[in-house]
């Protein structure tokens, strides 16, 4: 039996967490949703599985609430459960970036929708960045877009620093995984005085889901952190395990029957057996 995978996220002020942290953990709980969520005054933050009615039912008791009437969710479908246990936790910010008095809540860039986003990002005036972390990149990215090669997201001020001019790149499109960074990063972006910042409105999630793979600018797949390890058009499950060693994402590589994950690029590990 399938499994219902919903993203989701919303910047919006939070007065007392560990109160929203508690009766969402119990609505969860109620579901029998497993998954990681993270909440924080600066918002909420979620991947989270079960079945089909019960990731609605929780959707719907959220949306009830007016912080959160307008969420958006990303839904994709997994042949099997890719979270081990429910994690509910308080966090300083629900995506670590590292700044202090950012408010994508209050200033952010202007959102793209997937239909709109290729005819932004083939303009020779724009500046496209990817703003994943460089393993993630490695394994699928837009056409033309920038890898900052950054480990940690808390590390893309340091590359707006060295890389950026406000005087100079004056349209800047980014994109990530499900749009929280990118809406992060555009908020930055926006404080550093860059006069056009765009970002994708649900993220390569959203695009995948939306955009046919014909007319689709998205090469590779997408990596997501659950047990699917990556997903390609059509939000599908795609080709790559986890390294054993490592952790990083691998291709996975099928030999007369038997699937078999070859030497990882990050670390060097040879892998081989199950990549369940």
């Amino acid at each position: 039996m399938s499994v219902t995978v919903a993203a989701f996220y919303k910047f919006v002020m939070i007065d007392e967490p560990e109160t929203l942290r508690a009766s969402v953990a119990a609505a969860c709980a109620d579901n029998g949703i497993l998954g990681t969520i993270l909440v924080a005054r600066e918002g909420l933050n979620a991947t989270i599985s079960g079945r089909g009615d019960a990731i609605a039912s929780l959707i719907s008791w959220l949306r009830s609430d007016p912080r959160f009437s307008n969420l958006a969710v990303n839904m994709s479908v997994a042949e099997t459960e890719p979270f081990k246990r429910l994690k509910v936790r308080v966090k300083p910010e629900i995506v670590t970036f590292g700044v202090p008095g950012l408010s994508p809540a209050e200033q952010a860039g202007t959102y793209v929708a997937p239909d709109a986003w290729n005819a932004l990002i083939q303009d020779p005036d724009v500046v496209v960045i990817d703003t994943r972390n460089a393993y993630e990149v490695a394994i699928g990215t837009f056409d033309g877009a920038i890898d900052p090669k950054t480990d940690a997201f808390s590390d893309f001020p340091d590359y707006v620093a060295r890389h950026l001019d406000p005087a100079q790149h004056k349209r800047v499109a980014m994109f990530c995984t499900g749009g929280i960074r990118c809406e992060k990063a555009s908020a930055y972006l926006l404080s550093k005085g860059f006069p056009e910042v765009y970002h994708l409105e649900g993220g390569i999630l959203k695009y995948l889901e939306t955009v046919p793979e014909e007319a689709s600018l998205w090469r590779g797949e997408c990596f997501v952190f659950d047990g699917r390890v990556a997903l390609q058009h059509g939000v599908e499950e795609g080709t790559h395990a986890h390294c054993a060693v490592c952790g990083y994402p691998v291709v996975k590589a099928v030999a007369k029957g038997a699937c078999e994950v070859p030497e990882c690029a990050t670390c060097g590990a040879r892998n081989s057996g199950s990549t369940a």
